[in-house]
């Protein structure tokens, strides 16, 4: 892992992205890469219009001007709102122990330029919730669903809080997602060798032969990697038991395939990432 993107919009859930992302940072000696995008609504200025009809020639006039100044002057205080937002991100990714900090603001939409920049990112960090998290605390970012189901990459959605990262679980299926997060660790097994994993698969019944050996076979994996893991097989509804077990097992990260379900299933009951996401309380590593 050598560049981590770390998305920003300035809102609640922004210190617990930084110091998420200086954590795997530090880890991987990474390169860090704060974006804020500023949105470009925020840069155009009213656009003139016939007011005449309903309130005279001078009064429009007035207004408009007005209006044209009420733009202008916003446009400049989203100028200053983005220079702080990455302002503070560097201050707080310094003290975290990270010594150089890219700082990236363009103009645009999130979900229309987030693409550019995750071409050269290999993980991408951003909060479970955005600027409305505190009207909105039961529901996920408006971006967020749209970028991790897009995004090439592996997404840290993180939540509010930042808590240290003392043990992980992998929520293993043996899909070839699956598998790829298994390649995850692996690969990154220099990483990982201090925290404590968890290997757990969700199957239909205790006794699915099927899914224990697929278990057995991914513990094989992650040992010749150098890495032990606790693996448990249990049944019950994914959401349920995952939860469940990040809770009795105090699991301080989650790792997981995305959106495994077909849509038509998403649209009727939610699919189980999206689930999680709202209600676990620890930063979910996604991958596609």
């Amino acid at each position: 892992m050598k560049t981590i993107l770390l998305c920003s919009d300035g809102s609640a859930f922004a210190d617990s992205i930084y110091r998420y992302g200086a954590w795997f940072a530090r880890k991987f000696q990474a390169q860090t890469k704060v974006l804020f995008v500023t949105d470009i609504r925020s840069q155009k200025v009213v656009s003139t219009g016939n007011f005449t009809g309903s309130i005279g020639l001078g009064a429009s006039d007035q207004l408009l001007n007005d209006l044209v100044n009420l733009e202008h002057e916003r446009a400049k205080l989203n100028n200053q709102r983005a220079r702080l937002i990455l302002q503070n991100a560097d201050e707080v990714l310094k003290t975290e122990g990270l010594k150089e900090v890219e700082l990236i603001n363009p103009t645009g939409f999130l979900v229309d330029c987030f693409h550019d920049f995750e071409a050269e990112a290999d993980m991408v960090v951003l909060g479970k919730r955005g600027e409305a998290a505190e009207f909105a605390s039961g529901h996920l970012g408006a971006n967020l669903d749209r970028i991790v189901r897009s995004s090439t990459k592996p997404c840290l959605v993180t939540p509010q809080t930042f808590a240290p990262i003392e043990r992980l679980l992998l929520a293993y299926d043996g899909s070839p997602t699956g598998k790829r997060v298994l390649n995850f660790l692996v690969d990154s097994a220099a990483g990982f060798k201090d925290i404590e994993i968890h290997l757990l698969t969700v199957a239909k019944a205790d006794s699915d032969a099927a899914k224990s050996q697929g278990l057995a076979d991914a513990q094989q994996t992650l040992q010749q990697a150098g890495l032990t893991a606790t693996t448990q097989l249990l049944s019950g509804d994914p959401e349920k038991v995952i939860g469940n077990y990040i809770e009795q097992n105090k699991i301080s990260l989650l790792l997981m395939g995305a959106y495994g379900h077909n849509r038509i299933r998403h649209l009727v009951i939610g699919s189980t990432t999206v689930q999680l996401l709202r209600s676990v309380q620890v930063p979910v590593l996604l991958f596609r």
